[in-house]
């Protein structure tokens, strides 16, 4: 093993049990309001509250242009994605065609709410800080079955809400360290907060428009949660996920439209709650003679919701409850 290589592996045994005899969250968390204290102290609250989310996709990054309504295609029934050739690099080869999915999705916008009937939702590009690795997660998911997708929720929300790894419970670490490589465990780090105080916390809310101030706060919360190393995934998504009625969907952004993907096939999601996903994909005819090495892969899109209150999806290539005796109608070449 080179020398690179142990360097990086020293580095990721000491920021996995720095915290392994803290299995409350006691002394560590104090340490962690401490750091949230220090990191307001002499001005340093405007530069939190400056700070970039870890993933900043938003409705405004959705490209509209060229998309269909919900209408299109209607009548035609879909083929299977999942029997489609698997990419090299992941997701599905695509030939012309009308196929779909049901697969697992991930809430990515912690203290918002679920998806509700009506919205719609569009393609987006994944932004911000942390776009790489949760890309890469997703991906790796894929070849790790065992993991349960709620452990990768977990993850996912602590890492959108900016925890570090070495503040991250053990097993979180250990989701984290089954689907990352060293390497990539190091892109976790930077970009993070402390557990920011009660008082700090209403200092900060101030200072920001309602539709901010939940996700803030629930991000806080998050991160006391992933620290504590004895939170469940039902307190995390308490927070991750708000209860009540949201806002009444957008009727210029109807649910089933269909978003022109930058490769020039169609795609369209329709949620069912944020864990799952139908997706809908077309590839025109015409468009396979121009671009014969066509890849539909989800974690490298977003499905966001034109509701700014609810709840952009990650999406994978992870097809759930698939039937792999049906055959595919058409003949891909």
């Amino acid at each position: 093993m080179k020398k690179h290589q142990l360097l990086l592996l020293g580095l990721i045994y000491c920021l996995f049990f720095t915290t392994n005899a803290n299995a409350q969250f006691g002394s560590f968390g104090k340490k962690l309001l401490d750091k949230g204290t220090e990191m307001v102290s002499g001005g340093g609250l405007n530069k939190i509250l400056k700070q970039p989310q870890a993933i900043t996709t938003n409705f405004k990054d959705v490209d509209k242009t060229g998309s269909k309504p919900p209408s299109y295609l209607e009548g035609q029934q879909p083929q299977p994605l999942y029997l489609l050739p698997k990419a090299p690099n992941g997701g599905y080869k695509l030939c012309a065609g009308f196929y779909e999915m049901t697969n697992k999705s991930y809430c990515l916008h912690a203290g918002t709410r679920g998806p509700s009937k009506g919205d719609g939702y569009m393609l987006a590009p994944v932004l911000g800080p942390k776009s790489e690795v949760v890309i890469r997660i997703l991906k790796s998911a894929e070849q790790h079955p065992n993991v349960k997708q709620h452990d990768i929720q977990v993850l996912l929300w602590a890492i959108i809400a900016r925890t570090r790894f070495v503040d991250m419970g053990t097993d979180i670490k250990l989701t984290a360290t089954t689907l990352l490589t060293t390497q990539e465990l190091l892109m976790l780090e930077g970009g993070a907060l402390g557990v920011l105080p009660a008082n700090v916390m209403d200092k900060a809310k101030g200072q920001l428009p309602p539709a901010v101030q939940a996700v803030f706060e629930a991000e806080n919360n998050i991160r006391r949660l992933a620290a504590s190393g004895n939170s469940s995934y039902e307190e995390m998504e308490k927070y991750a996920v708000l209860a009540g009625i949201a806002a009444q969907p957008d009727p210029e952004v109807p649910s089933g439209i269909w978003s022109l993907h930058p490769d020039g096939y169609y795609v369209r999601y329709f949620p069912s709650g944020y864990s799952i996903t139908r997706v809908q994909v077309y590839v025109p005819q015409e468009l396979v003679g121009t671009k014969p090495d066509l890849v539909y892969d989800g974690p490298k899109g977003i499905a966001c919701p034109a509701n700014v209150g609810a709840q952009r999806l990650a999406q994978t290539n992870e097809p759930l409850n698939p039937d792999y005796t049906k055959k595919l109608t058409i003949i891909c070449k």
